[in-house]
Parts: structure tokens; C-alpha cells; sequence
């Protein structure tokens, strides 16, 4: 037991660094693709929309098969090859001379970013079942930690030189790695790990276990549309600030770090006591219900301090991602943590093969120079329709029932 505080601090020093390297490159990469582009943003926000599809269809493939992977084998080895490859890819974008180039770059990088899905298997590994929603919810405040500093970070370097920020990512990600060879402890002792199979690692099969139980299925249900909806905000949110604000890259770095101070203070300081509170069930329905909200001022804001006004509320929606894993984890086996979290990795992995699109195009329509409406924040209303949606399911799926 005393080990579990210990291996708790060591995942989510990992994630908090794999995160900074992530956030670091978010304010530049759809502004490099516009200057590809010729600065047109809204022919820039469809091309971006291929970058994430294709970014997301190799996560779809990939992750499972890691998930099942490390069932097999352990935690430990998937989040280090991961890291390695990350940062190693990181320097291929840095040196990207064309779009051609680039997108090989985030083609690699939907492989090797298996890291935080991994990492969510390894807290279900450490965590009693009751503990389980505030753990998550530790991971998220590290989630909140990375992207305070990550996009500040990226929007002061993008300042200096666009392509500076990639390669400080490449140099954070082999550090993460290097940290976790040394100080990362196995999670997963060899008489709980699983054969590893074929089946349960494609990408269809992975997907069967989310159908073993009545809430397991609908909670798959709402994280689907939830992680439909949170892909606007890498598709849409750095074009949009762009061009409905002015924002340039380092405002929008400032922005993205107050998004994640907030989402810092939900995660590490809220979600273990409202859970407490109120319990799970009601938490992930609060949770949903200020996302719609965050949502809807996000796409009506017509000036830059409304959508800032905006932020706070959107960050409660961190009450609902944790909630949702531990109700789900609760569901399957020690031995099955790693194939649930690669089954949820493949959802997300969907809606990041149709999310980008969907969202960019919505964008693109909602700011052409063609006829039809002027409304450059349709995409966040599209999104905050998904929320309520999630919302009324997961009220259903998880209302207690009486026993038979």
C-alpha cells in the first residue's frame, strides 16, 4: 500500500512532462500550416482537419494493440518506447521543410502517443476501486499542470522562431523517457498479466469488452460524444482566436495556460470531494452539463474577454472524465485494465478520425466568403449539442435499478 502514493507521483511527473511537450507545440502547429497555406485560414483549417484524421486513424490502429501490449508484457516498456518515439518524432516536424513532411510527422506521432492512455491503465493497476476516480482526477490536474505551462511555453518560443517549440518538445519527450527508465516502477506483476491476443488487440475486437455490461456500454456511449466534442478545441480553438480575436501566437499561448490552471484546480482539487459528495453519478452529469455551457459561450462570444469568461466554466467539465473511468473501471478485472483503457484509446481514436473534419469544416463554412450564415462559433455550438446529449445517457445508463 505504502508503494501506491510513491507510483502515483511517479505517473503523473510523466504525464505532467509529456503533456508540457505536447502543449508546447498546440499555439504553432495549425499557424505553421497556415503560413503553408499562404495564410488563407479557412483552406488552413481543412488541411488541419486531414493532419488530425490521419493523426487519430493511426492512434485507432496503434492503440490497442499497445493496450494489449501491455497486459502482456507490463506498463512500464509501452510507456517508454512511446516517450522514445515521441521525441525522436518531434524533431522530424522541426525540420519539416513542406506540408508533405509534416504530416509524415504527425503520422508517427498517432503511433508513438500511447503514453497517457498507458498511463490511465497504470493508475487502475495502483488504485483500489474506491479510489479510483480521485487517482484519475490526479492524472488530470498533471493534464491541467501540462497545459498551463505547455502552451505558455509554446507561445513565447513560437514568438522567437516557429519551429523553436518542437524541438525543446523532442527534448522534453526523451527526457520523459530517460526519467521513466530509471524511476518508473512496474505496475502490472506478472501472475495479473493476460496472454496477449490478436483478437483482443485489433481494433473491432478491443471494442467488444465495452459491450460486456449494461453501464459499461453506455458510459462508452458518453465518452464517445464527449471526445467528439473535446475535439474542437485542436481542430478549431487556435485558428478561431486568430480570427475572430486577433490573437497571435503568444495571447494564444496565455490563453491555453490560464485553460490549463483551470482545469488544474477541477482536476487536483475538486473531483475528490464532489465525488465524495455527491458521488459519481452526479458528478459526471454536473460535469457535462457546465461543458454545454462552456460551449455555448465559447461559440457566442463576440469579443475576446467574454470567451475568457468562459474558461472557468468549461474547466468544470473535469468533473466528468474521471467519474466516467472509474465507473467504467469498476467493470472488468485487474487483468482487463489495459485492454478497457486501449477499448476507450480506440474510441477516441474514432472520434479523432471523424472529429477534425466534422469541426474544421463546420469552421471553414461558418467563416467562407460564400452565402449562408456568418457564425465563426457554430463548431463550439455543435459541440455543446454532443454534451447534452452525453448528459441525458449517461442520466439513463447509470440510474440505479432495482435488483430482480
Amino acid at each position: 500500500m505504502s508503494a501506491r502514493p510513491a507510483a502515483i507521483a511517479f505517473i503523473f511527473v510523466l504525464v505532467v512532462v509529456d503533456v508540457i511537450a505536447m502543449g508546447v507545440v498546440i499555439p504553432v502547429l495549425p499557424k505553421l500550416v497556415e503560413s503553408f497555406e499562404g495564410g488563407d485560414t479557412a483552406r488552413a483549417a481543412a488541411v488541419y482537419g486531414v493532419f488530425g484524421t490521419a493523426w487519430a486513424l493511426m492512434q485507432f490502429v496503434s492503440m490497442p494493440v499497445l493496450g494489449a501490449v501491455s497486459d502482456r508484457f507490463g506498463r512500464r516498456p509501452v510507456i517508454l518506447v512511446s516517450c522514445l518515439g515521441l521525441g525522436l518524432d518531434y524533431f522530424l516536424m522541426a525540420l519539416a521543410p513542406s506540408l508533405a513532411w509534416l504530416f509524415v510527422g504527425r503520422v508517427i506521432s498517432g503511433i508513438t502517443a500511447a503514453s497517457v492512455s498507458t498511463a490511465f491503465a497504470y493508475i487502475a493497476d495502483v488504485s483500489p476501486p474506491e479510489k479510483r476516480a480521485a487517482a484519475f482526477g490526479m492524472i488530470g490536474a498533471g493534464f491541467g499542470l501540462g497545459f498551463t505551462l505547455g502552451p505558455a511555453l509554446g507561445g513565447v518560443l513560437g514568438g522567437i522562431d516557429p519551429r523553436l517549440p518542437f524541438w525543446v518538445a523532442g527534448v522534453l519527450a526523451l527526457a520523459n523517457a530517460a526519467y521513466g527508465y530509471f524511476v518508473l516502477p512496474e505496475s502490472l506483476p506478472p501472475e495479473k498479466r493476460a496472454a496477449f491476443s490478436w483478437k483482443r488487440a485489433n481494433p473491432v475486437g478491443s471494442l467488444k469488452l465495452l459491450r460486456s455490461h449494461r453501464e459499461l456500454y453506455g458510459i462508452a456511449a458518453v465518452l464517445f460524444l464527449m471526445q467528439l466534442s473535446h475535439v474542437v478545441f485542436p481542430a478549431v480553438t487556435v485558428l478561431y482566436m486568430g480570427y475572430r480575436y486577433g490573437w497571435g501566437e503568444m495571447v494564444v499561448g496565455l490563453v491555453l495556460a490560464g485553460v490549463g490552471v483551470c482545469s488544474m484546480v477541477v482536476q487536483g482539487g475538486l473531483i475528490r470531494p464532489v465525488v465524495k459528495r455527491i458521488g459519481e453519478r452526479h458528478a459526471l452529469g454536473a460535469g457535462l452539463a457546465f461543458g454545454a455551457t462552456g460551449m455555448a459561450i465559447y461559440g457566442a462570444a463576440p469579443v475576446g474577454w467574454i470567451f475568457l469568461a468562459g474558461i472557468p466554466v468549461m474547466a468544470l467539465w473535469g468533473l466528468a472524465g474521471p467519474s466516467a473511468q472509474a465507473i467504467m473501471s469498476r467493470r472488468v478485472s485487474p487483468s482487463e485494465q489495459g485492454q478497457l483503457q486501449g477499448a476507450t484509446s480506440s474510441l477516441q481514436a474514432i472520434t479523432g478520425m471523424i472529429g477534425p473534419t466534422l469541426f474544421t469544416q463546420v469552421f471553414a463554412q461558418s467563416i467562407g466568403k460564400g452565402e449562408g450564415l456568418h457564425v465563426p462559433g457554430m463548431a463550439f455550438y455543435v459541440a455543446a449539442a454532443m454534451l447534452v446529449a452525453a448528459g441525458a445517457i449517461a442520466w439513463q445508463v447509470t440510474r440505479p435499478r432495482e435488483a430482480p
